[in-house]
This record gives structure tokens, C-alpha cells and sequence, in this order.
């Protein structure tokens, strides 16, 4: 298990899950259909769980190229590593994709609009307008770096004896992400993580599925553009804080 295996790995689950239980929600004949906006975002948060499960111990866990970046101009991280670990993660995030498609075909080839069938795939705004909607994408995932910059590891006592919690670990970035999409993600499907949103979109491209619709690459620098400068925007007020 190396680096790149390790984010590749862990965002491969990420979409899969993530992208699955919007399939799951949105497309005719599942037994999750039109359970709602609570099943969709708590299964992203757990998602996050899974993904970081399987990576952290071996990668640091990014799963997203806005924490890697942040991470690099905080120097916390090498940028020597940084295009090494996006290409692992967009390449999972295509992986973990075409994984989904497979799975619910059926569900797919039995959903007529085009909308739905490109929602398991790609972020799409609920009101299509390119300002706010790059706003969207910046505030949250502002508020994703900058709170990651603030986790602790559990510690006991006056000497901050560690405590390992082992995976239980991951469970405050899971809530984080829950938040996130609970509170900020109804504009935009809060991407907050470019290769979330290109890998998935690639495939919807390129797959030969029934009845396809567009894959709006019109929209498609929103989730790239957005949570980059979010990202760097928490990663420098961080860095302005701590001086």
C-alpha cells in the first residue's frame, strides 16, 4: 500500500458511496428512491469515513486535490507530491464512478430524465447562476480546509498523553462533511472537491449510456475553479493566523 495506491483507493470508495446513494436516491425503481436530501448527505459524510478509513494511515488520507494544495501552502505537505496525489485521486474518483454506473444500470437504462441520469455522476447548480454558484463552492470548501487545519489528536491529561482511537479517528472530518452538505450544500450539490466532480463527469462523457443528456462542461469549472480558491483562502488565513 503506497501513497498513490492509497488515495487511489480511498477515493475509488469515496465515489462509490457517495455517487451511489445518489444513484440510489434519484434514479427510478431503487429501493432508496426519493428518500431525500438527509439519506444523500449522510451518506456522503460516511463515505468520507470510509475513504479516510483506508488511506490515512498510509497517505495522510487527502481523497481531494483542494487538501492537498492547502496542505502544500500551509507547508504541511511536500509540493513535489501534490500532482502525484491529484492524478491518484482523479483516477479513483473515475474508478469509484464507472463502479456506480455499472451497479445501477438497469436503474439508469429505466430513468428517463436526463437530469437525474447525469446527477449520480457530476454537481449541477439548483439555480444556475455562475457567480453565486462559484461562491457556493468557495464557502464550502473554506469551511472544510480551515476547520481540518483545527483538528487535534485526542490527548489525556495534563501531559497530553496521545489516545489512539484507530479509525474512530475519521469521524470528525465525517461530520465535518455531513455540515457541510446539510448546511451549504443545497445551492450547488457542494462539490468542494474538483476530482469529485471531472473524474465522474468524464465518465458521463464517455460511457455509452441510454438516453444520455450533456454533461454540462459549461458548469464544469464551477467545482474545479471553486474549491481550489477556497482551499487556498483557508490555507493562507490559516497561515496569516499562526505566524
Amino acid at each position: 500500500m503506497t501513497e498513490f495506491v492509497a488515495e487511489f483507493i480511498g477515493t475509488a470508495l469515496l465515489i462509490l458511496l457517495g455517487n451511489g446513494v445518489v444513484a440510489n436516491v434519484v434514479l427510478n425503481g431503487t429501493k432508496g428512491n426519493n428518500s431525500g436530501w438527509i439519506v444523500i448527505t449522510t451518506a456522503w459524510a460516511l463515505a468520507v469515513f470510509v475513504g479516510v478509513v483506508i488511506a490515512a494511515p498510509f497517505s495522510g488520507a487527502h481523497l481531494n486535490p483542494a487538501v492537498t494544495i492547502a496542505l502544500a501552502i500551509a507547508q504541511k505537505f511536500n509540493w513535489v507530491k501534490v500532482p502525484y496525489y491529484i492524478l491518484a485521486q482523479l483516477c479513483g474518483a473515475i474508478v469509484g464512478s464507472f463502479l456506480v454506473w455499472v451497479m445501477y444500470k438497469d436503474h439508469f437504462d429505466a430513468t428517463e430524465d436526463k437530469g437525474l441520469k447525469a446527477a449520480p455522476f457530476a454537481t449541477a447548480p439548483a439555480i444556475r447562476n455562475l457567480k453565486s454558484n462559484l461562491f457556493s463552492e468557495i464557502i464550502g470548501t473554506f469551511v472544510l480546509i480551515f476547520v481540518i487545519f483545527y483538528f487535534t489528536n485526542a490527548e489525556m491529561g495534563s501531559d497530553k498523553t496521545p489516545i489512539g482511537l484507530g479509525s474512530l479517528g475519521a469521524i470528525p472530518v465525517a461530520f465535518l462533511v455531513w455540515v457541510i452538505g446539510l448546511a451549504l450544500g443545497g445551492t450547488t450539490g457542494y462539490a468542494i472537491n474538483p476530482v469529485r466532480d471531472l473524474g465522474p463527469r468524464i465518465v458521463h462523457a464517455l460511457i455509452p449510456m441510454k438516453g444520455k443528456g450533456t454533461s454540462d462542461w459549461a458548469y464544469s469549472w464551477v467545482p474545479i475553479v471553486g474549491p481550489i480558491i477556497g482551499a487556498t483562502l483557508a490555507a493562507l488565513l490559516y497561515l496569516s493566523l499562526n505566524l
